[in-house]
C-alpha cells in the first residue's frame, strides 16, 4: 500500500505561549529512527513481547475472513485498535496543517500544529511497538488505513475543529474503555500516559471552539456524579468511528468487547 507523504509545518509562535506548553508536557517525539517515548529508560528495558495466538489454525482462531484484517485479541487486539484510532487522528490532523482554514489566528495555528505532531508521534510510537512486540510478523499488524473525508470541508474552521472535538473526545473515551483488557501492566501505564495527551487535546478543541468557557471539562464529557470521563467499549467506540464514514479499510474487531 502506497504510504502517505507527510510535510511538516510549523506556524511561527511563540515558544512561550502558556497553551503550547501545556501541550507540549504530554507529547512524544520522534527522534530519527529512535522512539522517545514519554515513560521512563526502566519501563522502555521491561517492555514485554505480546504473545498473540496464531492467524492460522481450525475453530476459534483469528484467521481473516475473506482477506479482511481482524485486530485480533488480548493486548495485541488492543495496541492494533489503538493504531487504527491514531491513524484516523494523525491523518485528520496532516490534512489540517497542510491546508489551514482561512483567517485562522496563530493561537490556533500552534494549537493544532502540536495536535499533529501528537498524534502522528503515537502512530509511529503503536506501529513500532506492535512491530517489535510480534517480532516483524507484519501480518499480525494493522496495516496502514486509507481514509476520505468526503464533503469535509477542511477550509471551514467550524467543520474542522468540531470533527476535532469529536475525535479527541471519542479517543479519551476510547483508550479509558480499552484500558481495563489490557494485561500488561505497562502497557497499561504508556496507555494511562497517551489518554492523558488526548485528554489536553479535548479540552484545548474545547477551548478554541468556546475560549473562556466550561466545556473544556463540560458536563457532557465529564460525569457531574464521580467526576470521571467516560469510557467506552471497542465495538462502540469503532461503531461510532465507522458511522462517521472516514475510513475506507475494512477491518474487524472479532476478539473485542
Amino acid at each position: 500500500m502506497k504510504k502517505q507523504k507527510i510535510t511538516v509545518i510549523r506556524p511561527n509562535g511563540n515558544s512561550g505561549n502558556p497553551r503550547r506548553q501545556f501541550l507540549k508536557m504530554g507529547g512524544l517525539a520522534v527522534a530519527g529512527a529512535g522512539l522517545l517515548i514519554a515513560c521512563s529508560k526502566d519501563d522502555m528495558s521491561q517492555m514485554p513481547d505480546v504473545q498473540p495466538k496464531p492467524i492460522s489454525g481450525d475453530g476459534d482462531d483469528m484467521t481473516p475472513e475473506n482477506g479482511i484484517f481482524d485486530l485480533g485479541e488480548g493486548d495485541l487486539g488492543v495496541l492494533n485498535y489503538a493504531y487504527a484510532l491514531e491513524q484516523l487522528e494523525a491523518d485528520f490532523y496532516t490534512k489540517v496543517v497542510n491546508g489551514f482554514y482561512s483567517n485562522i489566528s496563530e493561537e490556533e495555528k500552534i494549537v493544532l500544529t502540536d495536535l499533529y505532531n501528537h498524534e502522528v508521534n503515537h502512530r509511529e510510537f503503536f506501529r513500532a511497538a506492535i512491530t517489535g512486540a510480534v517480532e516483524g510478523n507484519t501480518d499480525l499488524v494493522l496495516p496502514d488505513l486509507e481514509f476520505d473525508y468526503g464533503d469535509l470541508d477542511f477550509g471551514s474552521r467550524d467543520q474542522v475543529l468540531n470533527i476535532a472535538k469529536t475525535l479527541e473526545d471519542t479517543g479519551v473515551t476510547a483508550y479509558n474503555g480499552a484500558g481495563r483488557l489490557l494485561m500488561n501492566p505497562l502497557y497499561l501505564v504508556l496507555a494511562g500516559k497517551i489518554v492523558s495527551v488526548e485528554a489536553r487535546h479535548a479540552s484545548a478543541i474545547r477551548s478554541l471552539i468556546n475560549p473562556g468557557s466550561a466545556d473544556f471539562a463540560g458536563d457532557d464529557v465529564v460525569s457531574v456524579d464521580n467526576a470521571l470521563d467516560g469510557a467506552l467499549d471497542p465495538s462502540q467506540v469503532l461503531a461510532a468511528v465507522a458511522g462517521l464514514g472516514y475510513v475506507k479499510t475494512a477491518f474487524t474487531a472479532n476478539f473485542l468487547p
